[in-house]
């Protein structure tokens, strides 16, 4: 068996993980991706999917994907710079441009990828990169390879990121960057006021939208469209597809020069193979029903404000987020495991989070909503917080 020589140490760091409650393990579905899955042979109804708009089962997105799968095949079978670009690619990245509102759009194979590429393809030594102190682990790494220095500030502190922009006044190349919307907190950054900073220090700002995507704004357009960011300030936005588009992959939105600096020196674009074509004609169909159905993000809001008031009924601690990703803070490391277990027992799958993807002490339920919830759910989740609360 392929092993280290240090695997005593590894079997020990492992079972030291097991006793404080942060063992991470696989759990296998069996069928599609949906509000009722199933989860180790167990029907369970979820609330931990990032299947915001319910799209990742749409007909459409089926039948694109199968339709392009036989025109073109599975597999890309080449980076994007070979013979991997497909003409499906071509479109997406086209009309993403239009529907963000930017010259040229970029696609990556994965969001992880997308910000560490973005990342490094722009920034190198001798450049400052300002990270809000909860971004994704995808951003911190992007600094972190384009070897640049990162400089935290504390979360959506706009004080202490002045303080930060002030110590690197006179540095040429600086790059603010932040989630739109915060992966385990489901807060929104202050984009404006992010804005604001960069035009006074000559600063570039840079949006991870995952979450917001599809979700925030009339049209969907996220984090720019929510807050109303003009055109002459929109910063560089990244989404991807693998949350409320219900596909996989990434993209990245701006002007013809900054794309062109990417395909020639983002080394994950450059050395990586596309995304199956296939996948991208599922994306194009789904960006369509984002656009259009407007209901989806009205009934998901619906469906936040209805767990938001039926939680305060019971205390249950809540965070202050106004998105799909509804936090309930436990704290105690085993004492949240205890209570999803729990909740588990009586049908319902909910997200277990724990350091060092949060602070320490802040454990807890990482509450995902989705469109294709209804309102019975959600009361079943509250019936069941209730009873796990009561234990």
């Amino acid at each position: 068996m392929a092993s280290v020589p240090w695997s005593q140490l590894l079997s020990d760091n492992l079972a030291e993980r097991k006793a404080a409650g942060r063992y991470r393990q696989q759990r296998i579905r069996d069928g599609e991706q949906g509000v009722n899955v199933v989860i180790n042979g167990q029907p369970l109804l979820s609330f931990c999917s990032n299947d915001y708009l319910g799209l990742a089962n749409h007909p459409e997105l089926k039948k694109a994907f199968v339709h392009a799968a036989e025109y073109s095949g599975v597999g890309a079978g080449a980076a994007h710079l070979l013979t991997g670009h497909s003409v499906y690619h071509q479109q997406l990245e086209e009309a993403l441009a239009e529907f963000m509102g930017q010259e040229r759009a970029l696609l990556f194979s994965s969001g992880y990828q997308a910000n560490m590429g973005i990342i490094d393809g722009l920034m190198q030594r001798g450049d400052v990169i300002f990270q809000d102190k909860l971004n994704h682990a995808s951003l911190l790494d992007g600094g972190r390879l384009s070897a640049a220095t990162q400089l935290r500030y504390q979360h959506v502190d706009m004080a202490a990121l002045e303080r930060r922009l002030k110590q690197a006044d006179q540095t040429a190349h600086k790059l603010i960057v932040s989630d739109g919307v915060f992966s385990m907190d489901g807060d929104i950054a202050p984009l404006a006021e992010l804005q604001t900073l960069a035009n006074e220090y000559s600063a570039a700002v840079m949006i991870d939208d995952a979450h917001g995507l599809g979700v925030l704004g009339d049209k969907g357009r996220g984090i720019v469209e929510h807050d109303q960011i003009e055109l002459a300030d929109m910063p560089i936005v990244m989404g991807t597809f693998g949350k409320a588009f219900g596909t996989a992959g990434a993209f990245v939105v701006g002007d013809n020069d900054f794309i062109e600096t990417l395909i020639q020196q983002a080394r994950t674009y450059v050395y990586t193979t596309a995304q199956p074509a296939a996948i991208a004609a599922a994306t194009l169909a789904s960006l369509k029903l984002v656009q259009q159905e407007s209901w989806r993000r009205e009934k998901l809001q619906a469906l936040i404000k209805q767990f938001r008031a039926g939680a305060a009924e019971l205390g249950v601690k809540l965070m202050p987020s106004q998105t799909a990703i509804q936090p309930v803070v436990v704290g105690d490391d085993n004492k949240a495991i205890r209570i999803g277990k729990i909740l588990e027992q009586q049908g319902l799958l909910v997200g277990v989070i724990r350091p060092p993807t949060v602070p320490e002490g802040s454990a807890r339920l990482r509450i995902t909503l989705s469109t294709n919830h209804t309102e019975k759910h959600v009361k079943q989740l509250l019936n069941a917080l209730e009873l796990a609360y009561a234990h």
